[in-house]
């Protein structure tokens, strides 16, 4: 059975500086990523053993840590491929994500108000959690999600195309307790084309949430 392993950077550690310190994103993906990949394997184990054995007596706690530890490693995934040196701005039709830039404005009335809910949404989590773009299938539109931990408050069979990381770990190091500088600084990064890319396989992929047989 296959098991989940932590990938690697698209770039190196200082490629995202002075948004993101190298220092920062050798800690964020080495070890707090690492750790997740490793938690989400370390209960598949404890899963697999608790069926062997035919034992239930810890099964709420480990099906919680699966879905904590799985949606961090997944949300990590994207989140490493949503940022570039060369990216920010918004996406425009010239730079080849007009249909990205079409669906915001439909979704959400104009970039600029999406930005904001975006924005507003990622640093007001409360604790640690994210902010999140997603495709919605049911009605073909996109949505901002404020996800608590990894894997709560998250509507079912949306696909996450945009993540803004807003725990601790992600920016602490260079921007202390400011998580909405954070956040404001994040906008310099964004990779519009991989979001574009992500924008593009959900909608192929909306027919798999089967809604009534």
């Amino acid at each position: 059975m296959a098991t989940y392993t932590l990938p690697e950077l698209p770039y190196d550690y200082s490629a995202l500086a002075p948004v993101i310190s190298p220092e920062i994103i050798e800690l964020h993906h080495d070890k707090h990523h690492a750790a997740y990949v490793k938690g989400a394997n370390d209960t598949l184990e404890q899963l697999a053993e608790a069926r062997d054995k035919d034992q239930w007596g810890s099964i709420n706690g480990l099906e919680k840590n699966l879905a904590f530890h799985l949606s961090g490693h997944i949300l990590h995934s994207i989140y490493w491929h949503n940022m570039t040196g060369d990216g920010g701005g918004e996406p425009l039709d010239k730079d080849g994500v007009g249909e990205l830039a079409d669906a915001i404005a439909e979704s959400f009335g104009s970039f600029d108000k999406f930005k904001a809910q975006l924005t507003k949404a990622s640093a007001t989590t409360q604790g640690s959690g994210w902010g999140v773009l997603a495709y919605e299938p049911v009605t073909g539109r996109l949505i901002v999600e404020q996800i608590y931990d990894h894997q709560g408050n998250v509507g079912q069979g949306s696909v996450p195309i945009l993540v803004f990381d807003a725990w601790e770990h992600a920016f602490y190091l260079q921007y202390k307790n400011q998580k909405v500088d954070f956040i404001e600084a994040m906008w310099r990064v964004v990779n519009w084309q991989d979001v574009a890319r992500r924008y593009t396989a959900a909608k192929e992929r909306a027919n798999n949430l089967l809604l009534a047989p």
